[in-house]
């Protein structure tokens, strides 16, 4: 199969296609691993540990842990330029929890 520039394939796609493309692009952002969320950052594990201060062999365990404090999930996300929120989705609807949120 030939190799064709995204852009290339992009401009071609009907307007339909273009919103199909990006809502699955969405869906697909919104349950992303941390390791994955570092990549699409541009970012590879020694220099985020370089940011965070920390070795890059720490880093990688705290990729691959299935648990963390708040704090250090925290800062993981914000040394990748975003903003963590914490969402409970209630049967009434949902709810930010600003209990955690990084004192000032």
């Amino acid at each position: 199969m030939p190799h064709h520039p995204f852009k290339k394939l992009r401009d071609k796609m009907t307007p339909e296609q273009l919103a199909q493309s990006e809502a699955m692009a969405r869906e697909m952002m919104a349950e992303m691993l941390l390791a994955e969320i570092r990549k699409l950052a541009g970012l590879t594990q020694e220099e985020l540990a370089a940011t965070l201060g920390i070795t890059q062999p720490s880093l990688s365990k705290l990729e691959n842990q299935d648990d963390m404090q708040i704090t250090t999930l925290r800062r993981l996300i914000e040394a990748l330029g975003g903003k963590l929120e914490i969402i409970a989705h209630m049967p009434r609807g949902d709810i930010r929890i600003s209990q955690f949120k990084e004192a000032s």
